[in-house]
């Protein structure tokens, strides 16, 4: 412990439910000894993030991030969290080819475009896609076995020294690629507040990469991830493995729109599966065909089932479509009636 003088604490479960505290001990050195003692006073379970009330900063709730900040009378609030979320990884399909990629048909000249169109998708059920949406605790990967040992050598020297580990640039490469192949898993352009959370479950985790005179110990490490998360679209687009960042690609827009910042196409948000490829084995003629046939069944009656596979089925064709051209929800309707179907709207 860092003192032994009792400290008392304030904990705000809900608005109107509180407890208060006292640790006869002092203060812990660690925050997740100082989680587990919240958890047993107040009778918690599960996962949890502790703020305290910042006075520095007109008494707003701040994200604790270590126990050095904590003093006699402080108030600390509690914030349940969901457990870590996990996901599985699939190899993608194989670059797609350079004839025009899913322009509508002949017919359709005459689409307009209207980009803040919100545009109804279907549910998909190729494997190659996302599957979660940005986790409320981002659950940090399993590096190699060297940077997993040093790892728990330097957080056990943490734990009684409180001594920082500096890692080697071996290490810090390990850490950089696995933690951008995970935020890639769940988004390929993360916003700041996501590289932010990713930093702080890091050092969370791992206590020895804390960083000293930086915001929440851990700034420095959003800016490598940052820089890192750049650098891995970059690989991917040359490798023509990721559809959704080859749209992006100066190859793939037109003359006039040629600059690395323009038209961008990002997913918008709660967005997984902005731009997927097409399911193994498939084609756009053979997709168009099956379009084809969609349009057919949609003039049966009880066939609800063959219906939502084939729109399951033509997911990445119309997604592609969608992005590319950007059509109006008129030229939508008329291409893709079943899309506004009950049971594709409430999926």
């Amino acid at each position: 412990m860092a003192e032994n003088t009792p400290v008392r604490l304030l904990v705000i479960l809900s608005e109107d439910s509180s407890v208060r505290m006292e640790l006869r001990k002092g203060i812990p050195n660690s925050l997740e000894e100082l989680m587990d003692e919240v958890k047993n006073a107040c009778g918690l379970e599960g996962y949890i993030r502790l703020q305290y009330k910042d006075t520095d900063f007109g008494n707003i709730f701040v994200n604790l991030t270590s126990t050095t900040v904590i003093k006699d009378l402080t108030i600390l609030k509690v914030i349940q969290l969901e457990p870590d979320s996990t996901v599985v990884l699939y190899p993608v399909d194989p670059p797609m080819s350079s004839t025009p990629l899913f322009g509508l048909d002949s017919d359709d000249s005459s689409v307009s475009a209207h980009t803040d169109d919100t545009i109804l998708l279907s549910s998909p059920s190729s494997d190659s896609l996302r599957t979660q949406q940005w986790p409320r605790v981002f659950p940090i990967p399993r590096f190699s076995y060297d940077t997993e040992c040093q790892l728990q050598r330097g957080n056990a020297e943490y734990m009684t020294s409180q001594t920082r580990l500096t890692p080697s640039s071996k290490m810090l490469s390990d850490i950089l690629e696995k933690v951008a192949e995970s935020i890639y898993a769940y988004k390929p352009y993360p916003e700041d507040s996501d590289f932010s959370d990713v930093a702080e479950a890091l050092t969370r985790k791992h206590p020895c990469l804390k960083e000293p005179g930086s915001f929440n110990e851990s700034y420095g490490w959003k800016c490598r991830m940052k820089i890192k998360m750049a650098n891995y679209r970059t690989q991917l687009k040359a490798h023509g493995t990721s559809a959704e960042l080859t749209v992006n690609s100066l190859k793939s827009k037109s003359q006039e729109d040629s600059y690395p910042a323009k038209n961008l196409k990002r997913p918008r948000r709660a967005e997984v599966n902005h731009f997927p490829s097409l399911p193994s084995g498939e084609t756009t003629g053979s997709l168009k065909q099956e379009k084809i046939s969609l349009l057919a069944e949609l003039q049966k009656r009880n066939n609800r089932q063959t219906i939502k596979e084939k729109m399951a089925k033509t997911f990445g064709y119309r997604r592609q479509e969608i992005v590319h051209k950007q059509p109006s929800i008129e030229d939508i309707m008329a291409r893709w009636p079943a899309l506004f179907q009950m049971e594709e709207v409430c999926f």
